[in-house]
């Protein structure tokens, strides 16, 4: 079974809300109520734990705000 991750570089982030849409796990939001130092609301993980590590995210961010991590575990 395939298991996710991601980190996202707030700071760098413009919200231009690709990697969201992108997603096909509905993992990543914009935040509503947070900017960063540039005035941005950036992408934020809403729902972690459902990342399969796709890299859909990573792929289409045009500031590589995203890194992907992806592990593969044995089902015992």
């Amino acid at each position: 079974m395939a298991k996710g991750r991601i980190e996202i570089d707030s700071e760098r982030c413009k919200g231009c809300n690709l990697c969201a849409v992108a997603c096909p796990q509905d993992v990543i939001e914009l935040a509503h109520t947070q900017v960063n130092t540039h005035g941005y609301s950036f992408a934020q993980a809403k729902q972690l734990e459902r990342c399969v590590g796709c890299a859909a995210c990573g792929i289409v961010c045009p500031d590589a705000c995203i890194t992907v991590f992806r592990e593969t575990r044995e089902i015992k």
